[in-house]
């Protein structure tokens, strides 16, 4: 069962009698325990990969759906864990600490669908993942409407032209949820297809392209691949996308 349709039903149980001020002290209750019970999981399960893991929540000033923790880790322990070269771990100085940051999103908006992935490393196992159309709406959510400090997240425009490429098929009424959640869409009218690329085209014009760049040039190997970048382009690929 997803956890997001698992969360929602814990949360139905303890909304029951309760007026609206009980029920958002119920409502941060139950999610504080669920994430509790999951980074215990979490740690529980490196462990049997004999992984030495310390989990720590970090408390947000701001009110949100998505609990950040960390993953620390003793590195040196690690390399020698998976065998790396005895001379390739002399270089990593004992107590040097590799941190995994993780979000959870305890209140996921509505209409997304998820299918069962399966990798092979470090061990075979299955995880449920989000399908690729959906995915594809939460990238566009954050390309429309993502506020980074008044700074253009040039990795979230990157994310958008791969997609295009490889991916281009977008679950619209997800999107629209996921609007809805931020009070971006409002009103009866549902989101359609010509409310959205209005939307993108929007955007797209008051993107500043060149900030964009500089933002994702130190995450990439190959430069070249946004030095094609220009409004003409994303205006471009934004046609490419098909709607399910």
């Amino acid at each position: 069962m997803p956890f997001a349709r698992s969360s929602r039903s814990v949360h139905y149980l303890a909304y029951g009698g309760q007026s609206s001020s009980n029920m958002r002290r119920s409502t941060a209750a139950v999610r504080s325990a669920l994430c509790t019970v999951w980074t215990a999981s979490l740690q529980q399960e490196l462990h049997t990969l004999e992984f030495d893991v310390q989990i720590d929540l970090r408390r947000k000033a701001v009110l949100s759906p998505v609990q950040s923790a960390f993953l620390k880790a003793n590195t040196r322990a690690h390399l020698v864990v998976i065998r790396m070269r005895s001379e390739m771990v002399a270089h990593i100085p004992t107590n040097q600490t590799l941190k995994i940051k993780l979000e959870i999103d305890r209140d996921p908006p509505p209409g997304f669908a998820t299918e069962p992935g399966y990798l092979l490393s470090p061990v075979p196992f299955a995880a449920r993942i989000c399908t690729l159309p959906d995915l594809f709406a939460g990238k566009m959510h954050a390309v429309l409407f993502r506020r980074w400090i008044n700074l253009v997240k040039g990795r979230d425009w990157y994310d958008f032209v791969w997609f295009v490429a490889h991916h281009p098929e977008l679950h619209l009424s997800h999107l629209e949820q996921r609007m809805r959640q931020t009070k971006h869409w409002v009103g009866e009218t549902p989101l359609s297809q010509e409310s959205f690329l209005k939307l993108l085209g929007g955007a797209i014009d008051r993107l500043d392209v060149d900030q964009a760049r500089r933002e994702v040039k130190p995450f990439l190997k190959n430069l070249e691949t946004v030095h094609i970048w220009s409004r003409e382009f994303f205006h471009e690929i934004g046609n490419r996308i098909r709607f399910t």
